[in-house]
């Protein structure tokens, strides 16, 4: 059998062993990586009336607050969460002897949010980030919208084109003709009175 040495008490010859020490943590692993101010995700596991508990890593037991649930007041209610789902949290404070966690789905939000702002527009503004992300999404469309016009214009040009001059062409014809036509029947009388007055004399 194997143990691990605990103790020596040299006055006392007694040597404390423990076997259960030989076995590995397994949260070791967990709480050396979690850190305060780091956002995680964690697996639901069960609803109260003040919050909801999730499990974080290799089984850290954590806790959200049900003001913390989410940004908006009328998100606040734990049962808007169901057993199993994993959401995302910001890590608020970590207590490693007691081996427990308390985090916050609010404070993840904000700092999405205020990122949002950095990149796609100014807090000075007053505008909500869902203002922010739709006008992006609308340039984004126009610009695209902007890019295929020039297409079509360039289609439709030579068709516009090419209707005027299939209607002009036949007018310019026919305008001689009727010119030469109408001399033709001034002609014929003149010539006519003149043959009728040499025949008179």
């Amino acid at each position: 059998m194997k143990a691990r040495v605990l103790d020596v008490d040299i006055e006392k010859e007694r040597i404390s062993l423990g076997i259960k020490q030989l076995a590995e943590d397994p949260l070791a692993k967990t709480l050396s990586e979690i850190k305060k101010g780091q956002v995680v995700t964690c697996t639901v596991s069960g609803l109260t009336e003040n919050g909801i508990e999730v499990t974080v890593g290799e089984g850290l037991h954590g806790f959200i607050r049900k003001s913390d649930l989410a940004r908006d007041r009328s998100d606040q209610r734990p049962d808007r969460f169901a057993v199993g789902e994993k959401v995302d949290a910001k890590v608020m404070s970590l207590d490693k002897s007691g081996r427990k966690a308390t985090l916050s789905i609010k404070a993840h939000e904000v700092e999405e949010e205020k990122r949002a702002m950095a990149d796609y527009g100014s807090s000075d503004s007053g505008a909500a980030l869902g203002d922010i992300l739709g006008a992006a999404l609308k340039a984004k469309a126009q610009a695209a919208g902007s890019d295929d016009a020039p297409e079509e214009v360039e289609e439709a040009q030579p068709v516009e084109a090419e209707e005027p001059a299939a209607d002009e062409e036949p007018a310019a014809a026919e305008e001689p003709a009727a010119a030469a036509q109408a001399e033709a029947t001034d002609e014929e009388p003149v010539a006519e009175a003149e043959e009728a007055k040499e025949a008179k004399g």
